[in-house]
């Protein structure tokens, strides 16, 4: 069994200079983080990376630094699952679409930038959004997400934070 940590959109240090302890306790001890980026700078990847091994995409807002180091988007296998991890850009509005169009083959595809969590199919691809834990533009209610990978089974769970 695998316990996948997902995150976005944490925007440090514009919304705080560091992510809440809560959601550091929650994330220790996970198989993996997987950050869709906006980061804006790289000590949020230093900080989880302290807490599991943690892989991260350059998100729109992110600083020069995190644009040379992260790549646009990347796929991971977990548990014989493949993930594709992908910030996503344009209107919310037709997000979705955008974000499953850069992959194929994977079973999920873990995307940010609207701020808004976001589990759902679409075409036998799992979506999901996680939301952001820290940052209440956009979004009404600050989340997370937990991707649960076992004999073969994934299932995803927004974590709410409020």
């Amino acid at each position: 069994m695998a316990r996948v940590i997902l995150v976005a959109d944490t925007h440090i240090p514009k919304v705080g200079p560091a992510l809440p302890g809560r959601l550091l306790e929650e994330f220790a001890g996970a198989d993996l983080i997987l950050h869709a980026g906006d980061l804006i700078e790289m000590s949020v990847m230093e900080e989880l990376s302290a807490l599991a091994p943690t892989r991260a995409v350059v998100g729109n807002m992110d600083l020069p630094e995190v644009r040379s180091l992260l790549p646009e988007k990347v796929v991971v296998e977990v548990e014989g699952k493949l993930i594709g991890l992908i910030h996503g850009w344009g209107p919310p509005m037709g997000i979705e679409r955008r974000v499953l169009s850069r992959f194929s083959g994977v079973d999920v595809v873990v995307f940010g930038h609207t701020h808004k969590a976001l589990v759902e199919e679409r075409k036998g691809t799992m979506l999901v959004n996680p939301g952001t834990p820290n940052d209440r533009r956009f979004s009404d209610r600050l989340s997370y997400a937990v991707l649960t990978i076992e004999k073969g089974v994934m299932t995803p769970e927004i974590i709410w934070l409020d």
